[in-house]
């Protein structure tokens, strides 16, 4: 018979603590139905999908607003990449992206195939990094997606290393929800799983040591996994994954052609965990208790200032801090320590942080990346730059663009690819796409000065000095632009925004005396955010 379509019952979740804090937990419902959304929800989408009052989701929103983790677009609620930043906290504090997705890379160009990195959630699998092939037919899994184990290749390998409790809450899971509507990433299974089927799947992986995924989360779709070991417990630190397509490969091939290859790399993932040094202790967040403060003051009751102090002490984590004490977040964040204890135990309820009572310590958990990380790991520079190009135009009242480096030497040209048109009858209007000689636009002058390119910086080493170009009528007449880089993580000029404008408008004084710092405060913002989806992803550029 084809498998019941009601919503499933909830499971019962665990009583809330009494020195939780509400205003956490509501804080965090919206980020996980923004995040279920696809990152944009109305402002009434969320209090009919979180159930709160209107104006708990408009002071909720207002204060995320201010940390800048939404942007507030008319009446949706947007998530911005700065929110990455509590699931980059996670990843950092992990160190397997940084040390295995190098290899996991390579595997994916050498077989041509999409390679992913999981890690176990509860008794789900989460992936932490992603080498996708861009075909017609590809993978669409993100960063961030959570998967039910039984319908993965991982799912068994982690399964093996259960105990009898983690079964346990496997089994009223699957009672509760049978076809995993639970799970947004995955579509729900027409017919649920035999009894026992994923007990003996389970066995048999790890007897093993690998395991398959033969059409198991939707047809064509076909999976091997290999776990990675930590090699100072012998456990699953996290499983490495080929995924192919039925029209490339069956589960068989994948067993017998491309299974030994990820064993190969598997062997390489655990050399270089055994041989990684223990890391430096990254700095923490600074000045973050007063800067909450002041935002109180600012905005009185539509800021939330336990919400946000409760948000800072996820980012308290990091590489080489991996688990820290309370005392530890407290010093960190600058909050005092009954307020990080507070938001420490709000976070346990929610399975974001795991507490270790031998050590006394507390460590983020793979859940975290379920706060808007998803949607937001395969944003493009382009959309990133978008609102920060129109209220850039609105501020200045004329027309900004984005534009790339597309090729090199005497010929180099680059690519406009986002612009915000000034609402003045006689603008600028130069379509997304189009291309210019590098040399002949303040665009293309900045990114031929960055020290990436020593020939063509040499040219404009005056550029490179001063930190931005000023083109007065050089191709056109009566046309002045104005335009600094943006820089990724590694300091390097990936991209230049610009601002155009009729020369009789503003002399070039004026523009840089006016126009310049808003320009720079608005190359700043979008660098923030680049940096932030930047981290632990490959942000395209056009």
């Amino acid at each position: 018979m084809p498998a019941e379509t009601t919503t499933p019952p909830p499971v019962p979740e665990a009583a809330v603590p009494a020195e939780a804090v509400a205003p956490l937990i509501r804080g965090v419902r919206v980020l996980r139905e923004l995040t279920e959304a696809g990152g944009t929800l109305s402002l009434s989408g969320l209090e009919r999908a979180t159930g709160l009052a209107r104006s708990t989701v408009d002071r909720i929103t207002s204060t995320l607003a201010r940390m800048g983790y939404v942007r507030l677009d008319g009446r949706d609620a947007v998530t911005t990449p700065r929110l990455m930043e509590l699931g980059n906290a996670y990843l950092a504090a992990l160190r397997l992206p940084a040390l295995l997705s190098p290899r996991a890379d390579a595997l994916a160009d050498e077989l041509d195939e999409s390679v992913s990195l999981a890690v176990a959630d509860r008794d789900g699998i989460r992936f932490i990094h992603q080498a996708t092939r861009r075909r017609a037919m590809s993978l669409s899994f993100r960063i961030g997606d959570l998967l039910p184990a039984e319908r993965t290749a991982p799912g068994p390998l982690f399964a093996s290393e259960w105990t009898d409790e983690n079964w346990r809450a496997w089994r009223e899971r699957r009672a509760a929800d049978p076809v995993n509507r639970g799970f947004s990433a995955v579509p729900p299974r027409e017919l649920p799983f035999p009894d026992g089927g994923f007990e003996a799947r389970a066995a048999q992986a790890g007897r093993d040591g690998w395991a398959l995924d033969d059409q198991l989360i939707e047809p064509g779709l076909v999976a091997v996994s290999v776990p990675v070991r930590d090699p100072r417990t012998g456990r699953i630190a996290c499983v490495a994954n080929v995924v192919s397509h039925t029209s490339r490969h069956t589960a068989a091939d994948l067993r017998d052609t491309l299974l030994p290859r990820l064993r190969a790399t598997v062997a390489e993932m655990e050399r270089e965990l055994a041989a990684a040094p223990d890391p430096d202790p990254g700095p923490p967040p600074s000045g973050s208790a007063a800067w909450i403060g002041a935002s109180k003051h600012e905005l009185g009751r539509e800021f939330i200032e336990s919400l946000a102090r409760g948000l800072t002490v996820l980012t308290a984590f990091g590489e080489g801090r991996a688990a820290l004490t309370l005392t530890d977040v407290a010093r960190a964040t600058g909050l005092a320590r009954a307020t990080a204890r507070r938001a420490l135990i709000t976070y346990e309820h929610l399975g974001l942080v795991r507490g270790h009572p031998e050590s006394r310590t507390f460590g983020l958990t793979p859940r975290v990346l379920s706060l808007g990380f998803p949607p937001l790991s395969r944003t493009s520079l382009p959309r990133i730059a978008a609102p920060h190009l129109a209220d850039l135009s609105a501020r200045v009242g004329e027309s900004t663009a984005l534009a790339v480096l597309v090729s090199s030497g005497p010929t180099a040209e680059i690519q406009y690819t986002a612009r915000a048109v000034s609402p003045r009858i006689m603008g600028v209007d130069i379509r997304v796409g189009t291309r210019l000689p590098a040399a002949a636009t303040s665009l293309g002058r900045v990114l031929l000065s960055d020290p990436e390119d020593s020939a063509a910086s040499a040219d404009f080493a005056h550029v490179r000095t001063q930190g931005y170009a000023l083109l007065d009528e050089a191709w056109e007449d009566g046309l002045r632009t104005l335009a600094v880089p943006l820089r990724d993580r590694t300091s390097r000029a990936v991209a230049a925004v610009n601002v155009a404008l009729h020369a009789a408008g503003r002399t070039a004084e004026e523009c840089v005396a006016e126009i310049l710092p808003e320009l720079r405060l608005t190359a700043s913002r979008i660098e923030q955010e680049l940096h932030a989806a930047g981290h632990f992803t490959r942000v395209p550029l056009l």
